[in-house]
């Protein structure tokens, strides 16, 4: 694992915390397509895109929980 995608599961973590995530993190799959960061987690169709930078991925990753989408903080 890169150190770039784990400071973006360390992340995920921070925003999310372990209750939030209710499983869903540890199965979350983490990659890189075109030089940007996806998220594709258990029970969703197609990936999420993150950014292509962490500022970028922090912030996607706070819109996405904030809007309850898989996941709650």
């Amino acid at each position: 694992m890169t150190e770039q995608k784990q400071e973006i599961y360390d992340l995920l973590y921070e925003i999310v915390g372990e209750g939030g995530c209710a499983g869903a993190c540890s199965e979350a799959e983490l990659y890189q397509e075109d030089g940007e960061w996806k998220l594709f987690l258990c029970g969703f169709m197609a990936p999420w895109s993150l950014g292509k930078s962490l500022d970028e991925v922090e912030t996607h990753l706070r819109e996405y929980v904030d809007q309850g989408f898989g996941m709650g903080a």
